[in-house]
Parts: structure tokens; sequence; C-alpha cells
């Protein structure tokens, strides 16, 4: 049975462009027709402003149930590499329902914050033991159950990790639960296919894990693999993995990949935090996408990636949350620009070469590189799902502010206490800010990390 919906906003912006009194017709979640200049009709839903969802194209999902607890220092130097002990002793603890019950979480808040696909770069496969589970892709399944349940598409990166670094390094015991070899890897994509068959507009794709995580032989073997997916691989995250790969190979990681694999708009380069100006020329040449995760990047120490330069040549770029320390789409959009003014010490420096709204430039640069990224229908076309965030039209940063100014605002001082509300497929899970399950599943989230922490 068919139900049609229609919207009207009040200005919205399309891929072209701002429109003023903007009617969408929607039949089963899909956009029929999307007419400008239209005064609104009886039964019309009605709203202020309305903008295109964003897409979250680099996720750990698990991890937003260690947010906040690697935020001690012993008595050494603190930095990713430590970092991942404390992610090693939690991901011991994780079963498949508490994978559902984290992913959950995570994944409404990426609804409230106005993400509405996420890209989940998905390595935790196999049991505390490391053995497979009796369904190889149990763990793609709670995630799959996850994102049906709070209602976000889902791009699914089943992770291939075969080694602990370059050169053939054995994976350590505490990776055990990650990898796999070529044959296994490829059932393992078999059963996260069949995972997603019940979820609409899902993808999946493929993850070589780094380039210090795959041999050259695997990498060329499983990216044969991938069909027409996405390719999203870590990269040049941080230095010292730059001086690795340069101790083993006399290249810098992304310019090894760029001469030794078919890099090609269908993949993600994610981080590239340490890259040189040959090397992100080169990431434009492919038409690969940078994926970027400015709060992670952070929080981790990382580095900040060298963005005036290389979106001022054209590198096309998306945001993810990455080990989802806090998810804010904003805050993502607008630590990646305020990044680059500390470095260069100045301000708007993320912008169109000719100069405008910085705001605009972040926020329609992360939905169009996203969307590429995560292989998802193109944003507010007919024929595509309606996923849409509409903004409060009293939120005091906004009021008095219309088109590329309310953008600039919403992004550097409204923030997500803005959104009221979000559509996917053009279901309004988020009302008012809060998304409609939110009870259940913070209830959910709270027992179950009661359990782990036994």
């Amino acid at each position: 049975m068919n139900t049609e919906t229609v919207l009207h906003f009040e200005r919205l912006l399309l891929p072209g462009g701002w429109q003023r009194d903007v009617r969408l017709v929607l039949e089963d979640g899909l956009i029929v027709s999307i007419t400008p200049d239209a005064a609104p009709r009886p039964g019309d839903k009605r709203h202020a402003t309305g903008l295109p969802g964003m897409p979250n194209l680099h996720s750990h999902a698990f991890q937003r149930g260690m947010a906040g607890a690697a935020e001690y220092r012993g008595g050494g130097k603190d930095s990713f590499w430590t970092w991942r002990e404390a992610m090693y002793c939690f991901v011991d603890r994780l079963d498949p329902e508490a994978m559902l019950a984290i992913a959950a979480l995570a994944y409404m808040e990426m609804l409230e914050a106005g993400f509405t696909r996420v890209g989940e770069f998905h390595y935790l496969h196999h049991d505390p033991a490391g053995h497979s589970y009796e369904e190889p892709a149990r763990m793609a399944v709670a995630l799959a159950e996850a994102a049906a349940e709070t209602g976000i598409a889902l791009t699914l990166l089943p992770v291939f990790y075969a080694q602990a670094g370059f050169g053939g390094l054995p994976a350590s015991p505490r990776q055990r639960r990650f990898v796999t070899d070529p044959e296994s890897y490829a059932r393992l994509l078999d059963a996260s296919r069949h995972a997603l068959a019940g979820l609409h507009d899902a993808r999946l794709g493929i993850a070589p894990h780094s380039l210090r995580a795959v041999t050259p032989a695997a990498l060329a073997e499983v990216t044969a693999l991938g069909h027409d997916g996405p390719v999203h691989i870590h990269i040049a995250e941080q230095q010292r993995e730059v001086d690795d790969c340069l101790a083993w190979s006399g290249a810098r990681p992304v310019q090894w990949l760029l001469d030794n694999a078919e890099v090609g708009p269908d993949w993600c380069l994610v981080h590239a935090t340490h890259v040189n100006e040959a090397e992100w020329r080169g990431m434009i040449l492919s038409g690969a996408i940078a994926g970027l995760c400015p709060m992670t990047e952070a929080n981790l120490g990382d580095g900040i990636f060298p963005a005036a330069a290389a979106l001022a040549g054209g590198l096309g770029f998306g945001i993810g949350s990455d080990s989802n320390i806090r998810i804010d789409m904003t805050e993502e959009l607008r630590l990646l620009e305020y990044g680059q003014r500390l470095s260069h010490h100045g301000r708007n420096c993320l912008t169109e070469p000719g100069g405008g709204s910085t705001g605009r430039f972040l926020y329609h640069g992360g939905v169009a590189g996203g969307s590429q990224a995560l292989a998802a229908p193109a944003p507010l076309a007919p024929g595509s799902p309606a996923d849409l965030v509409s903004l409060r039209a009293d939120a005091p940063s906004l009021i008095g502010r219309s088109d590329d100014a309310l953008l600039d605002a919403f992004v550097f001082s409204a923030g997500q206490g803005a959104i009221e509300s979000v559509w996917r497929r053009g279901c309004r899970i988020v009302r008012d800010g809060r998304h409609v399950r939110r009870g259940a599943i913070v209830d959910h989230f709270a027992l179950t990390l009661k359990r782990l922490a036994q």
C-alpha cells in the first residue's frame, strides 16, 4: 500500500542551492517530486528550514561504550598506541548483545545530531577467544539490528585485518577478534550481505584495515572482492605509521597506496592526516574521498589534516565520528575549520577559492563527499530516500538569519541544539531534538554497561 506525505519548507538547501517555499512529495519514504516556489496546501506538514541529512562516513560503533574511559595518563607518555591498549581491554568483554545495545545508542545519537547514514568500519568479528561465531557475521547482524531499531541507513564495511605491522609482523593475541584471511573474509562478506537483506537502502563495502594490517598480496586479493561497493582504508593517521611505512617500502603510505592499488572514486582514505602535497594532489587525481574525523583525531592526538590547501585544490571530503568519543555533526564541521585556523593563524580557511560562506562550504562538501564515500543515493533528488533535517525557527542564534548566514550560525553557534526534526526515508524519527525510541535505547545501553562492568 502506497503512503503519500507532503513536507513544505520555507527554505530548503537543495544540491543546487537554497530554494524558497519547497514542497516535497514523498511516497513510501522516497521523494516523488520537489517543487520550489509552491504555496503550502492543506494537509502539508510545514517546517521552517530544511537541510539534507549528513552522512557519517566512519564509525566504530562499539567504541561509544568506552567514550571518556581513556582520559587518564599513566606514568609515561600517552598516545594513540596507549589508547589502543585500553580499547583492546574493552573489546575483550563485548558479545553480540552488547554490540547491539551500544551501536543502537550510537546510531540514535547520530540521528539526533543530523547524521542519517553511517559507514560502519566493522572489525570486531570473532568471539572473545578469537574463534568464528557459528554465524560468521554474528556481530554484523547485531549492527544491522541496531540500524533497524534506530532507523539509520547503514553502509557496512567489514574489515580485513591480517597482521600487526608492516612486513608481515604476526597479529598479537590482543587482535584475535579481528583477524581473518582472504578465504574466511570472503565468507564473512557473503554472510554480511545476508545480514543487510532486510534493511532499506543498505550498502556493503570492504575495508582493508590499514597498510600495516595487510600484505600487498592480500590487499590486491581482498579489494577484488569488492565488486561495486566502496573501499575504505585507514591510512597515514599517525606519524609512526608514516615512519614505519618508509622503513618498510621506501614510500610514504598514501603514495605507496596510489602507486600500488587501483584507487578511484569508490575509495575513501580515512584520516590521511600526515600527507604531503604530492600525496593529496594524487588523491585529487584519483577521485578518492578524504575521510576526516576531527574530534577523534584531536582526542587521539593524531595531528591536523592539511585541509586548507587540499580542499582548495578540489579534494573531496566527508566527516566521521570514528571513536564516537562525542557524537555531534556540527562540532565535527566546526573543529575541521578551527584546526585550520589554529594551524594558519587566520579565519574562514575552508571556503570556495573566491571566498564565501564557511558553513555552506563545509556542509555541502560533507554531504557530497560522504554520499560518494558510502555509495549513498543522491541527496534530495527524485527517487532517493527522504533523508532530511529541519532546524528550529526559534533557535536564538538563527533568529534573523537566512540561507548561508543561517547555515553559518547553525554550524558555528547554534549547533546540535537547533535541530528540530530528522527524517530517515520519510519517517520522522527525531522530534523536538529527541529520537522517538530514546528511552528504551538508553535503558538497554545502561543495563548493558552495568553488566559489562561486573
